[in-house]
């Protein structure tokens, strides 16, 4: 079908798309709001009736510092704005412009979409992260969303310990009509996704989501166990899992760096998920998180909604969390 072909309700594929596209910038601005309102406000301030001085550079310093985006990558911004602007009139919005240009140049290498390779059947994903980021939730919208593109998709409860979440990923299951494989309370995480993947290569799944625990209060005991599970996977496939996401609660500001630390450190992370954004006005620990560590981001998630956790777009996610219209260039 190419693009001019017309879909049901009269549109062509092209005019769907940018339906698609335009429905999800309005609800990363608005899921930004929090964050960018504190920016906006924050730059109009410094900036009234002002020059770029010396005095004006450190607050704007600061309010990006403030704003969860790291000392490191404030003092980048705002070095870079001096070298072009310093002691001339500017505006707020020509600051909140220069700066979107350039926290899109720093997001750009790290907007990664999650690819499953046809090659690894099932693709293995496993699902890291603390209790309460949303991991849980996360699995269940990758699957909605699979599912919805024509991939065989199924699912693995490896949070044993927690009752509430596998009744929470049964429920996503039935959404997404997809299969979830689960135990009773308390059983072997590792003995799961083993049979999970048993099950899944049998059905010809091409993709398997593992959720695992998350007690960060015990780090050996986690850090055992995860590793006890990728051991287990790799028995019946030794090139899995082939994706480990993290997936981090953006509330939690520059704390996901020290996640992020702790969890390389128990498993080879391979990519990042931010969810909660909506909630939040530290929306700026993504761009520090990605200056930092340079890990790929695949998804964002601004609401509980399947549609609300979509691929991760710099330059969408520069302009909003500077309150600046994403569609434009």
């Amino acid at each position: 079908m190419s693009l001019r072909d017309m879909l049901p309700g009269g549109k062509t594929s092209e005019e769907v798309h940018q339906q698609y596209q335009g429905e999800w910038s309005l609800k990363l601005s608005e899921g930004l709001a929090k964050s960018s309102s504190r920016i906006v406000t924050g730059i109009g301030e410094i900036l009234t009736k002002r020059k770029l001085d010396d005095s004006a550079l450190a607050e704007l310093e600061d309010l990006l510092i403030t704003a969860d985006l790291g000392t490191a990558t404030a003092g980048k911004l705002t070095q870079a704005l001096a070298k072009t602007r310093f002691g001339k009139d500017i505006t707020p919005e020509e600051v909140r412009e220069a700066f979107a240009a350039d926290i899109r140049r720093i997001l750009e290498p790290v907007a990664r979409p999650l690819v499953i390779d046809p090659d690894h059947k099932p693709f293995v994903v496993l699902v890291v992260g603390v209790n309460g980021a949303g991991k849980t939730t996360t699995i269940g919208k990758i699957a909605h969303q699979l599912k919805n593109a024509g991939v065989k998709v199924s699912m693995a409860a490896g949070d044993t310990f927690r009752a509430a979440a596998v009744e929470q990923l049964k429920v996503w299951g039935a959404r997404a009509v997809a299969p979830v494989f689960s135990k009773d309370a308390g059983a072997d995480a590792a003995g799961l996704a083993f049979e999970a993947f048993i099950e899944a290569k049998k059905r010809g799944d091409d993709v398997l989501l593992i959720d695992t625990a998350g007690r960060l209060q015990n780090r050996d005991a986690l850090m055992a166990e995860l590793q006890k599970i990728v051991r287990a996977i790799n028995k019946v496939e030794p090139t899995a899992p082939h994706a480990t996401l993290l997936v981090l609660d953006a509330t939690v500001g520059q704390n996901a760096h020290a996640q992020v630390e702790v969890f390389k450190s128990m498993t080879g992370v391979t990519g990042l998920v931010l969810t909660k954004l909506d909630g939040t006005a530290k929306g700026g620990v993504v761009v520090a998180l990605a200056e930092k560590f340079g890990l790929p981001v695949h998804y964002v998630g601004v609401g509980e909604g399947a549609g609300d956790l979509r691929p991760f777009t710099s330059h969408a996610f520069a302009r909003s969390l500077m309150g600046l219209n994403p569609d434009l260039t």
